[in-house]
């Protein structure tokens, strides 16, 4: 991962052709202007944009909590715009440069709260974008409306879209039904705020960004509209939930973020953020022809017996089978899948590539018995 520095602009020949593909800095936070950095993007290049642009909140001055305490809210510079029209064209110009930079085939998520979200949807739709679906994330956790003249304001509002009405976007129903104890999933998400040991600090232990995003929401984004090697753009990267959950996902990512001071904590999260073990990456296929094989089958009919010891690719973890078809290790017992997702910390696990069993001297993936029992029924 690197940072490429603000590059002027104006120094640049007006007919200097795009980059290439292959030239895309991938992996990389751009430390520029959004709109000037997605300038120097190639033309449909990007698999997924995730935009969580300026609320533009207006805010009228300091809020105090009910004892005096200073609520920390956000008051940077980079949220301040002197009319909505202002605001208006700035949307418009950032929101050109991502429909250039998107594949036909890619999609668009922004995010935003009352403020601006339904200015931000309207321009949407002028710049020839096609809303998918609104999905609502209600926060678990939100933070009171401390005068008490309003409701709580617990959510926010994020518009999916593709490029056209008939683009072929991605996705992954079956991804999205299993994270949902295998209902499909829906358009209003609850999900805790960012609190804990996932808000970072800086130096002085105060927040380093006053709206960073959860990374169980970033999840579930791309997981749910993107491939394992697809290139996510971020143009507001703040402190890189974005590229931190790409890269646990296998995705490649762009970051683009204007304040020296995110740039920094950003590189450092990202640096320290582990990709999943591939076995745990292979998802559910998609095709609604595939049969369906339970666990437990194979028990039933003898190609595994109640004792074994299945372990991951790597041998980090065993787990026991049970007679019923669980799995239990290490004082936690589930599905084949549920077990894998808990030991590794995920929020889902394709537990048919991640569990192994030997024989003969070899580890082989389970979905190994699962295809030799189709083989052995004709389906």
């Amino acid at each position: 991962m690197g940072i490429l520095k603000r590059i002027d602009t104006k120094q640049q020949p007006a007919t200097k052709a795009r980059p290439k593909l292959s030239l895309l800095p991938l992996d990389t936070i751009l430390m520029d202007d959004c709109v000037a950095a997605m300038a120097k993007l190639p033309d449909r290049s990007i698999d997924l944009i995730f935009a969580d642009p300026p609320y533009n909140l207006q805010l009228g001055g300091d809020l105090f909590r009910p004892e005096g305490g200073r609520v920390d809210a956000v008051d940077d510079d980079w949220d301040k715009f002197d009319t909505f029209e202002a605001y208006d064209r700035f949307t418009r110009a950032w929101l050109r440069e991502a429909r250039r930079v998107l594949k036909d085939d890619g999609t668009l998520w922004v995010i935003g709260s009352y403020h601006n979200i339904f200015r931000v949807g309207a321009a949407l739709q002028d710049e020839g974008f096609w809303i998918l679906n609104d999905i609502i994330w209600r926060k678990a956790n939100p933070m009171p409306n401390f005068k008490g003249t309003r409701f709580t304001n617990a959510h926010e509002t994020m518009i999916w879209c593709s490029k056209s009405e008939k683009a072929r976007y991605t996705f992954n129903y079956r991804a999205m039904k299993g994270l949902n104890d295998d209902l499909q999933m829906r358009s209003d998400w609850s999900l805790p705020i960012c609190s804990g040991g996932e808000r970072l600090k800086d130096d002085d232990g105060h927040k380093a960004h006053p709206t960073q995003k959860p990374e169980a929401l970033l999840y579930r984004v791309l997981l749910a509209s993107t491939e394992p090697g697809d290139i996510v753009l971020d143009p507001f990267f703040g402190t890189g939930t974005t590229g931190a959950v790409a890269r646990r996902l296998r995705r490649r990512w762009i970051g683009i973020e204007r304040e020296p001071k995110y740039v920094k904590v950003a590189s450092e999260r990202i640096a320290s953020t582990l990709p999943l073990d591939e076995s745990a990456m292979a998802g559910v296929p998609e095709k609604k022809s595939a049969p369906r094989v339970a666990f437990g089958i194979l028990i039933e009919t003898g190609l595994l017996q109640p004792g074994t010891i299945l372990t991951d690719a790597k041998r980090r973890w065993k787990a026991e089978v049970r007679a019923d078809g669980t799995l239990v290790a290490d004082g936690a017992a589930g599905s084949i899948h549920k077990l894998g997702a808990t030991l590794q910390n995920a929020p889902s696990c394709n537990g048919w590539t991640f569990w192994h069993v030997e024989q003969a001297g070899k580890l082989l993936p389970i979905d190994t018995l699962r295809q030799r029992h189709l083989a052995a029924t004709g389906e």
